[in-house]
């Protein structure tokens, strides 16, 4: 795959820009992109800061914008398995076979890298972390641009995951040249992450893949857990995906509520099955469909974060499918300094 940062008809002539804008042309984006700039993409889980995996300045600049430790790994997206091919080694026969079931879409896979990868991508490890993500205007812009994109999620370190143009906006207006605005993210929340450890298939991130459909591929697999130390993949870390309200998960949002009396609280709830008038709520899946809920997670959480509250309480799903993932993420969301003890959670 050619680099083409300084591709003369890799993109249109400049254009005045007003920083932050939010536009839908993939050619605006490559332009940018080429220049050596970071740019926000949309993709089916979360929207990315991305930049070429060949350019170490833009590399850094990721980091810079989001105030991200350099020790946690950036995911690589690529368009093709021919790209693969290219930036990773050893690749594993059962990885083929996921990839063929399962990319473009929410699956991240651990390779080997190649000896031309940077290791700023890679967090000073061996490893590289990529997939191919489902959503046209991405792959459109990798293959415009014709490299891989190094890509996390476009939030502040350890902030709510954006899954809208307008959330990146929110974040980072002054900061970011161009927003590609892809509409809002059909799966809501972050690609799962795998690694290959001795024949098995290990976890190191749940994600938008349910383990169940690895399963019904490659048989039984294992979960690692968190880590505040050095991740081996992205998203590793024990505290991430928090709001700037205070937050807590429970089984019963509406008997936790009431026991903190004079407080302004927010609930998050699966269901129409929690209903209550009481509070402001925000019911994920009327239906209680596991993976509208996801969808719509973190959407919900941007929301009441910017409506002053006191606190926000959330539902604890059902532990089967995207229910995993979703407490993963609303588990970590919780952990850090409040004024709310301990005792207050998983009530």
């Amino acid at each position: 795959m050619e680099n083409t940062m300084n591709h003369p008809n890799s993109a249109p002539t400049a254009t005045p820009n007003k920083r932050g804008s939010i536009t839908k042309s993939v050619k605006k984006a490559a332009f940018y992109l080429n220049k050596g700039e970071v740019v926000a993409i949309p993709t089916e889980t979360v929207y990315g800061l991305a930049a070429s995996i060949y350019n170490e300045n833009a590399l850094k600049k990721i980091f810079e914008i989001k105030d991200r430790p350099y020790f946690n790994p950036l995911i690589v997206h690529i368009d093709s398995l021919q790209s693969l091919n290219k930036i990773a080694i050893n690749v594993p026969e059962v990885a083929y076979r996921l990839a063929d079931k399962f990319w473009p879409g929410p699956l991240t896979m651990i390779f080997e890298k190649n000896k031309s990868i940077s290791t700023i991508i890679t967090g000073g490890k061996n490893t590289i972390a990529v997939r191919m993500p489902n959503h046209p205007l991405a792959l459109e812009l990798i293959k415009t641009v014709d490299v891989p994109l190094a890509a996390p999620s476009a939030n502040p370190f350890g902030s709510i995951s954006p899954t809208s143009a307008k959330h990146v906006e929110k974040y980072f207006k002054n900061k970011l040249d161009v927003i590609l605005d892809g509409g809002s993210c059909s799966k809501g929340i972050e690609s799962t992450i795998i690694g290959f450890k001795n024949n098995e298939i290990v976890i190191y991130r749940l994600g938008s893949l349910s383990i169940e459909m690895l399963e019904s591929v490659v048989g039984p697999v294992s979960v690692r857990k968190h880590t505040q130390k050095t991740p081996i993949a992205p998203g590793m870390l024990d505290k991430h995906y928090a709001p700037k309200t205070p937050m807590i998960l429970c089984d019963n949002p509406i008997k936790t509520a009431s026991n903190l009396i004079g407080k302004n609280i927010g609930l998050i709830v699966f269901d129409k099955k929690t209903l209550c008038t009481d509070y402001q709520i925000e019911v994920l899946s009327p239906s209680g469909d596991l993976e509208e809920a996801a969808k719509n997670l973190y959407a919900a959480m941007h929301k009441f974060d910017d409506k002053g509250f006191d606190l926000l309480i959330a539902q604890k799903f059902p532990e089967v499918g995207l229910g995993k993932a979703i407490n993963d993420r609303l588990i970590r969301a919780c952990k850090r300094d409040t004024n709310f003890t301990p005792n207050n959670i998983f009530i």
